[in-house]
């Protein structure tokens, strides 16, 4: 495990963060975060949702950052309806919406779209009578859900409160990057993320594409190997653990 040198795209704080973990393993990276998190302005639909927030069978959260928001828009005092199932993506995202939320279900293999459709806790949620769900998130992504759910006959509201953006970065940043620091690895944790990865890359992609590049899902790796990468690698989920367990699981390259 310790052979590996990893690019980490993640935003900055969450990259930092994994840094240190990887870091305390013997796991050497360097981070160019291609998310930087951005707030929507409180606006009146997202009011409105909150205000029907009881009325929901089940609540999705699909990020921390949408869960730090939440939190913060949550009402003061605030406290979930008997019988309504709050699920996060992951563990981590579980955890920041527990300074708020109690009983928080989360997936317990895959960290993912699919792994939260086979919840045994939303799997419950749907059995009420023409079930609402809400999925609290960023803008775009995560469709494949709702588009599973809606195939059931559920009623699917989003409820967006921020924005992933492309930091600034010069032409040629990512390869230059690989090349200084020898890295061998590239970890992204989401669809967007693979997206600016390959809008920065630019002309430089096909000189990136046969490192090894570490993604949360199934849906990702195919993204991914339909954009020509040739090593994809599914760590089912964006978690620091679900990294290490691959890593450890994983030879390092030998060039």
């Amino acid at each position: 495990m310790n052979d590996w040198r990893l690019l980490l795209t993640r935003p900055a704080e969450e990259s930092h963060a994994l840094a240190a973990t990887l870091a305390a393993q013997g796991v050497f990276s360097s981070s160019l975060p291609l998310l930087a998190i951005e707030a929507l302005p409180e606006a009146v639909e997202q009011q409105v949702v909150l205000q029907q927030l009881a009325g929901y069978a089940a609540v999705i959260v699909i990020s921390k950052p949408a869960a730090r928001l939440l939190c913060q828009r949550l009402p003061q005092g605030w406290s979930p309806p008997a019988g309504q199932h709050w699920l996060a993506v992951g563990a981590a995202t579980a955890q920041v919406l527990g300074e708020r939320v109690a009983n928080v279900s989360w997936p317990a293999t895959a960290e993912d779209s699919e792994g939260l459709l086979q919840m045994p806790a939303l799997q419950n949620a749907l059995q009420a009578a023409e079930p609402r769900v809400l999925i609290v998130k960023g803008e775009g992504g995560r469709e494949w859900l709702a588009q599973h759910l809606r195939a059931r006959g559920v009623s699917v509201d989003y409820l967006c409160l921020y924005r992933r953006t492309l930091p600034h970065y010069p032409p040629g940043a990512v390869l230059a990057r690989v090349q200084d620091e020898q890295l061998n690895g590239l970890l992204i944790s989401s669809g967007q993320g693979l997206e600016h990865l390959l809008r920065l890359a630019a002309d430089d992609w096909p000189l990136l594409a046969h490192l090894t590049l570490f993604v949360p899902s199934a849906r990702v790796a195919a993204l991914a190997r339909a954009a020509g990468a040739q090593r994809v690698v599914d760590c089912h989920g964006a978690s620091a653990r679900a990294v290490l367990d691959v890593l450890e699981a994983q030879q390092a390259p030998v060039h």
